[in-house]
This record gives C-alpha cells, structure tokens and sequence, in this order.
C-alpha cells in the first residue's frame, strides 16, 4: 500500500476502528488507479519480469527505478519456452527505468523477457543500501486522495434522479483529484 492505516487516520482525525476497514479499502483503490494512471507498479520486487517484442532494443521497465536486471530471455515457441540468455547480453540501464540492449535478442515474430530488482520500497519499512524509499510526494497525494474519497463517501456509490416519466441512475466513477493527477503524471511511465 502506498501509505499506511494509521498515517490516513491522523490526517482524518480519527480515533476510534469502525471505518478501518473503508479506508483501507480506499487506500487499495488508490494504489490501484495511481498504478493504472502512471502505467507502472511502484512496489518493489525482486522477481519483476517485463516481456517485450524480440527485436525491441529499448525497454521501457513497468518496476522503477531498476536496481538490478538478473535475466534476459527469450521465446520462439510455446512448446519451447523461454530461454535464458547466457552469459547476459550487454546492456545500459538509462535513468533506471529503460533497459538498452546493445543488440536485439531476436525477431519480431519472438518475445523477450527481463528479470530485474526495482520499484520502491513502500511505507512502512525502511530502505535498505541501494533501495529507493516510495517517494513523498506519492505517498502524501495517496493520503490527500482517500481523505477526499473518505469525506465524500456518501456521494461515491449510486445516484438516482427520478423525473416525471423515470427514472435515471448515473454511476459516477472514482476520480483522481486534480492535484494528485498533476503529482503523479511526474512519475507517469512511457512506453517507448
């Protein structure tokens, strides 16, 4: 989660448990939509894997920043699957977050496959050498947004008008306050 239960109930300014469960739900829906909105994940993991097409030289990584790419592979066939390619083949990680390789793997008829180390480090658990914490910005448009979605609770779910002839519902979807958009197109990843 890209903030935490207590942090959000501070910011509320609440005391008690009941509506634990609502914000933490909420704050699920964030990460969710904040991750959709940047076309990345910002938790960290060592077992990240991104595919891309087999003549591709420049990889945009879904996981930032990159703190370490473990494999490359590659697949013509189902039936063959994925092979590792050994020894790595060269490669430079730019602004950790595009993998160039130095030659293409393959064809365009044939998926490649790199396994790496990044993403952030999320609340709640400190860094350790060469990891990158969740930066604040993220985790304060997180709190600012379920804070929004908590105090307007009543008006997130269903709507009915009802005029002379019917009736209408309007489904209004979550969105993004307008300040947590500007935050969080600064770390918006782009497909090359």
């Amino acid at each position: 989660m890209l903030t935490n239960l207590p942090t959000v109930k501070t910011r509320l300014g609440l005391t008690d448990a009941v509506d634990d469960g609502l914000v933490l739900s909420f704050i699920g829906w964030a990460g969710d939509l904040f991750e959709k909105h940047c076309h990345r994940s910002f938790e960290r993991s060592t077992t990240a894997t991104d595919e891309f097409g087999g003549d591709e030289r420049e990889i945009s990584l879904s996981r930032t920043p990159v703190e370490s790419v473990t494999a490359i592979a590659l697949k013509s066939t189902e039936a063959e699957g994925w092979v590792t390619e050994s020894p790595l083949p060269d490669f430079l990680l730019r602004r950790g977050c595009v993998l160039t390789l130095a030659a293409q793997l393959g064809t365009r008829d044939e998926l490649g496959r790199v396994t790496y180390t990044g993403g952030y480090v999320l609340p709640g658990t400190d860094p350790e050498e060469g990891q990158t914490a969740l930066p604040k910005a993220i985790e304060q448009a997180c709190i600012e947004q379920v804070a929004y979605w908590y105090q307007n609770r009543s008006r997130l779910g269903y709507t009915g008008i009802a005029a002379e002839g019917g009736s209408v519902t309007l489904h209004p979807k979550l969105e993004l306050l307008p300040i947590v958009k500007v935050t969080l197109d600064g770390y918006r990843r782009y497909t090359l």
